[in-house]
This record gives structure tokens, C-alpha cells and sequence, in this order.
């Protein structure tokens, strides 16, 4: 049988092994990557609303509280009233949530020295350069998984 060829396939393939392989690296911490993804947006961008933020992920605002209720209950986000927008809430990372991040972002070095182990650093920079180009010709928000789009 003929290997597939097609960059598509290859993509969804290499896609779906890191994002169980990630998932599986994670578990010793008591995460998922969207919890990641959540945490990694909310520290850079402190003081952003849940609304903001689900926006720019691309996430219901229904699901969007859910999902910050969920990082709330593990201590990881704190909700603070925004003194421009009494209405809306302002998300911080605890110092938990920092730590946390620091061990997840440590485990997704290791994850992506793992993932790229056969290429040389050259062909890492050119594969990286060329999936850049392709997210960015799809409209992907750069360092937003489009899964979240389906978060409801």
C-alpha cells in the first residue's frame, strides 16, 4: 500500500499524535491544553475581561465562563472587577497559575524537542517558516489552537 502524500493528511496526522502525546506529558499535572492555552493567554494579557479574551479564541461566551470557572476552582486565575468596566471582571493568574505555567511550558519544550528530534535545526526553522505561512494564508490567530473554536 502507497503512503499517503498529501501535506493535508501528513498535517492532520502529525497533529493529532502531538495532541495526544501533549495531553499525555500534561497529566502528571492535573491539565489539558486548553487549560494551557487559557493560561498562556491570560498571562499575556493580564487584565484582560473573559470576554476579550474568549474574542480573540474564538470561544462562546457561555463556555468561556465555564472554562474560567474551571482554572478558577484549581486556584490557577483569579477574577478581579475591572475599575474601567464594573461590569466585567478582570482575569490574573495566581501564583499557582504562574507556576503552573512554567511547568506546562517546560513540558511543551520537551514536547516539541521530542516531536522535532529527526530534523536538523535548519529544517526546523524552514518546516516552522512554511506552517507559519500556510496558518497565516488560513486567517489562524497566531498561538490560538482553532479547537477552541469548538469549545461550547
Amino acid at each position: 500500500m502507497d503512503k499517503p502524500k498529501g501535506v493535508a493528511f501528513l498535517l492532520s496526522q502529525l497533529g493529532a499524535y502531538g495532541a495526544q502525546r501533549f495531553a499525555e506529558r500534561l497529566r502528571p499535572l492535573d491539565i489539558e491544553p486548553r487549560h494551557v492555552g487559557l493560561l498562556r493567554m491570560i498571562s499575556a494579557n493580564e487584565g484582560a475581561s473573559q470576554q476579550e479574551l474568549g474574542e480573540r479564541m474564538g470561544v462562546v461566551p457561555s463556555r468561556m465562563v465555564s472554562f474560567v470557572d474551571d482554572l478558577e476552582d484549581r486556584g490557577l486565575v483569579e477574577r478581579a472587577r475591572n475599575p474601567k468596566d464594573r461590569r466585567a471582571y478582570a482575569l490574573h493568574l495566581t501564583e499557582k497559575g504562574v507556576k503552573m505555567l512554567r511547568q506546562a511550558m517546560l513540558i511543551s519544550v520537551e514536547h516539541n524537542e521530542e516531536l522535532c528530534a529527526p530534523l536538523s535545526q535548519d529544517e526546523r526553522d524552514v518546516l516552522a517558516q512554511l506552517l507559519d505561512r500556510l496558518a497565516g494564508a488560513h486567517n489562524l490567530v497566531p498561538g490560538v489552537h482553532p479547537g477552541y473554536r469548538h469549545l461550547r
